[in-house]
């Protein structure tokens, strides 16, 4: 694969969708979870994809379960949880797995073109955030502790420019 919209995910309902969808976007890839303490972070992404859509930024949450059970919820639930709780309307998908043997495979890219501190492609937690620019590329990877707020900034500016 040589881009992100090399890659087809299925969705928060189970359908199939293509990356390609936003082809010429920047988009901001994150493994969600719902009991997490980097769950409120769901409101800056929100915000985030609210005040830089227009400029040509999606966000796109992949649910993820690997990390100390916190996104046990099925699809449905998820659904509920991120619409109720935070106002979610960023695309949402189904629930995959960001390590290990059945890592998915856009994951598993993911890794490979962005990787984190000393090199290292294994995903730490819930809530890491991969940039990639409007050809497809992974430009940086973010820490679960690395804001919405302070990557906008980051966003704004690459998409000013």
């Amino acid at each position: 694969m040589s881009s992100v919209y090399d890659f087809t995910v299925r969705d928060i309902d189970g359908k199939p969708r293509s990356l390609a969808e936003w082809r010429g976007k920047t988009l901001l890839i994150v493994n969600v979870a719902s009991k997490c303490g980097f769950t409120p972070q769901y409101q800056g992404l929100e915000t985030l994809w609210q005040d830089q859509r227009d400029l040509g930024l999606v966000v796109l949450g992949f649910p993820c379960d690997q990390f100390g059970h916190q996104e046990p919820g099925d699809e449905t639930e998820i659904k509920t949880f991120c619409s109720t709780q935070y106002d979610v309307t960023f695309p949402m998908f189904a629930k995959l797995e960001v390590n290990g043997e059945h890592a998915d495979p856009l994951y598993k890219w993911l890794k490979s073109e962005g990787k984190g501190i000393l090199g290292s492609e294994s995903i730490k937690w819930n809530f890491t955030k991969f940039l990639v620019d409007a050809d497809g590329q992974v430009v940086k990877r973010y820490a679960s502790t690395d804001t919405p707020e302070k990557i906008g900034k980051d966003t704004r500016t690459r998409l000013a420019g």
